[in-house]
């Protein structure tokens, strides 16, 4: 999850409640559906996660499975989806990247359901990572798409196609992370110097 994230720069939230459907290992894209402001956009597949993810995706196909011969396999649906979709909550493609461990009951409908894993979670995982690296600066689930953000435009990418993939409704928010970038100043070569190998 740590991996997706800092891959794609998607929130927390966006990658707990990913569905499988919304993993395209064809075209190495996520689709994200509902993110803030309800908004639905598109963002990279990481490479490196790729066969990791697909293996992942099949054991939860597994648990799927194991769910519906158990008589459950229900999935919370999005909006009126499942009133039009009757059948699509018991679908493989509607499920969870990171589903729960164990099934709970849904307050929403008083259905036993597996619902997706809990926020705090990764949150903790990644507690535990920052610790045992020794890292000494404040870094959280959310420093993953700070650093996503940041290494995209130190690689050059444009602002307002970075401003896309992150979901910003305004760029003067993607623009913060040109601020960070600013701070390494004394670490970029001059163009002139670097022409004339100095």
């Amino acid at each position: 999850m740590a991996q997706c994230i800092y891959g794609s720069g998607m929130r927390l939230m966006e990658c707990i409640r990913l569905r499988i459907k919304d993993v395209d290992f064809g075209q190495g894209k996520i689709f994200i559906r509902g993110g803030k402001r309800g908004k639905d956009r598109t963002t990279y597949l990481p490479r490196l996660v790729r066969d990791t993810l697909r293996d992942h995706i099949e054991r939860v196909k597994a648990l799927h499975r194991n769910d519906l011969d158990e008589g459950f396999g229900e999935v919370y649906m999005p909006n009126a989806l499942g009133k039009k979709h009757t059948k699509a909550a018991w679908e493989p493609k509607w499920q969870y990247v990171f589903p729960s461990k164990n099934r709970s009951i849904d307050p929403r409908s008083g259905k036993e359901k597996r619902h997706h894993v809990q926020a705090s979670g990764l949150q903790k995982a990644v507690k535990t990572g920052v610790r045992k690296a020794e890292i000494d600066k404040q870094a959280t689930v959310h420093t993953l798409r700070h650093s996503f953000a940041t290494h995209m435009l130190e690689n050059g990418i444009n602002i307002r196609v970075l401003q896309d993939l992150l979901g910003h409704a305004d760029v003067k928010t993607t623009e913060i992370y040109t601020h960070v970038m600013r701070k390494d100043i004394d670490a970029i070569q001059n163009p002139l110097d670097r022409l004339y190998g100095q």
